[in-house]
């Protein structure tokens, strides 16, 4: 009954004025409007502006579920402020965020392109990284083929004894404690053949799911496009969300979540991606010629490496083993390189009548039929039964694993890898200080929007769904740099 006036509430310089100035006035909503559009054959739909803004709004509150928004928009004077006093139950605000497939990318491009006409984008330096988040549904849901095949016919064992332990129970003469067992399991052998017919029915309707080694990875049953990802709080079943962030005022350029837990892949579709979105900016094909990427050892890679190579970006992507020879950290246990002795090409003997080398503990290594691993490359074996047994085999076989030594030999002088660019490009003093500039651009973006915004998990299942409300945050995220460094 307090009488407010609505439009007093929204106040310049906040972050809820900044979403209704930008979306009133700057957002294309055509989209929207055409998809929303349903006044021939029933009740008018929201507005999709009202609808938008609401969603924003409450993606900046850390309020994540579509009940809560419901709630809010009844209860919160700013959401009834940038609402206009309308209030779209649950089920419309979700299924207008599930159907934003088409529309969440233009819309995260329209706010780039604010950040951009207001300088807030540098176009020099930029950092890419990773959040690994659990999705909706359960790790333990997960399975090759087999392993799934195996969990099902566990599944039908235990139906089997609890049938058999029902029969048991009927023999005996308490009636009343056998009604209360019987209610019992009746409600567990139906929750055992749920489970037992919903893993039958997916491995019918889906072939396994293949890695890019050519052999199968683990599926899950609720959310196939997501992985098993090991993090710092142990294995969760989810989606790595990842953020090319510019360097002046940690801007995201693109976001997009994916269903891998590696990295070794991702720079490529990020830069296409990023390419994609500058375009629209109105900035050359080549925006990303001689700029500067920085990102962490997760990302080397001989596949990131030469897209960034293709591109003519200058690359910083350091190995695993950088920091082991960065005298700065010699006195860290961690990074200490081991000191072992280890045999060299010198102390092998060549016997070029017999084309063999001779290892210091006298033992052969011979030619291999297959001559190259690589062009320009002759390579020699011992037999495994003489490495296995011998005395200073830890000075020889570098691998802990590895079970007979092998010696490769250039035939012609050795090519540099792209690897080896790099590391030798990390080791440079110029190279570890731009480096280093990596945790100051990227790192703040994640701590916000999981930290501040706490996105804590995605709430939606598939790429697409996830995809979405990643972008959506991302968008949020941008939206707040406007209201913190422009005038709106």
């Amino acid at each position: 009954m307090i009488a407010v006036d609505l439009e007093k509430q929204l106040t310049p310089g906040t972050i809820e004025y900044v979403i209704h100035k930008l979306v009133e006035e700057r957002v294309d909503i055509k989209s929207f409007v055409d998809k929303l559009n349903n006044d021939e054959t029933g009740r008018p739909a929201y507005d999709p502006k009202i609808l938008l803004k609401i969603i924003l709004l409450s993606y900046s509150r850390g309020i994540i579920s579509s009940r809560k928004i419901e709630q809010a928009c009844k209860e919160n004077v700013i959401f009834m402020a940038i609402s206009g006093g309308q209030c779209p139950d649950h089920s419309t605000i979700a299924g207008f965020i599930t159907t934003m497939e088409d529309e969440v990318l233009p819309l995260f491009s329209n706010i780039l392109l604010v950040c951009d006409e207001l300088k807030l984008l540098g176009g020099t330096s930029f950092a890419l990284d990773g959040l690994k988040l659990p999705s909706n549904t359960s790790k333990h849901w997960s399975g090759t083929h087999p392993e799934l095949q195996k969990k099902k016919e566990k599944l039908h064992k235990k139906i089997a004894n609890l049938i058999q332990k029902h029969h048991k129970l009927d023999r005996k003469g308490n009636e009343k404690e056998d009604n209360d067992q019987n209610t019992k399991e009746k409600k567990q052998l139906q929750r055992l053949r749920s489970k037992a017919d919903k893993i039958e029915k997916w491995l019918k309707e889906n072939n396994p799911k293949m890695g890019k080694q050519g052999k199968e990875v683990k599926s899950n049953i609720t959310d196939n496009d997501s992985c098993k990802m090991s993090t710092s709080s142990g294995v969760i079943q989810g989606y790595n969300s990842q953020a090319l962030v510019d360097e002046k005022h940690q801007i995201i350029v693109y976001p997009e979540a994916f269903g891998s837990g590696q990295d070794y892949s991702h720079i490529g579709p990020m830069i296409d991606g990023a390419k994609e979105n500058m375009k629209t900016l109105g900035k050359a094909e080549k925006y990303f010629k001689g700029k500067i990427l920085t990102a962490d050892a997760n990302y080397h890679s001989n596949e990131n490496l030469q897209k960034c190579e293709d591109e003519k970006i200058d690359a910083y992507i350091p190995d695993v083993d950088f920091r082991k020879r960065d005298k700065r950290f010699d006195s860290q246990e961690k990074y200490k390189a081991e000191k072992v002795e280890r045999y060299a090409l010198k102390d092998f003997v060549y016997d070029k009548h017999r084309d063999c080398y001779i290892c210091p503990m006298g033992k052969e290594l011979t030619r291999k039929s297959s001559t190259a691993i690589q062009k320009g490359y002759r390579q020699y074996a011992c037999q495994q039964k003489e490495c296995e047994v011998c005395e200073n085999k830890n000075q020889c076989i570098r691998m802990p694993k590895g079970r007979k030594k092998y010696l490769t030999i250039p035939v012609e002088e050795k090519r540099v890898s792209i690897s080896k660019r790099m590391r030798d490009k990390i080791d440079t003093k110029q190279g570890r200080e731009k480096y280093e500039r990596r945790l100051a651009i990227v790192e703040p973006v994640f701590a916000n929007i999981r930290a501040r915004k706490r996105l804590d998990r995605f709430t939606l299942r598939s790429k697409i769904k996830v995809n979405i409300q990643w972008m959506l945050y991302c968008a949020v995220h941008n939206l707040e740099k406007i209201a913190n460094y422009a005038a709106i």
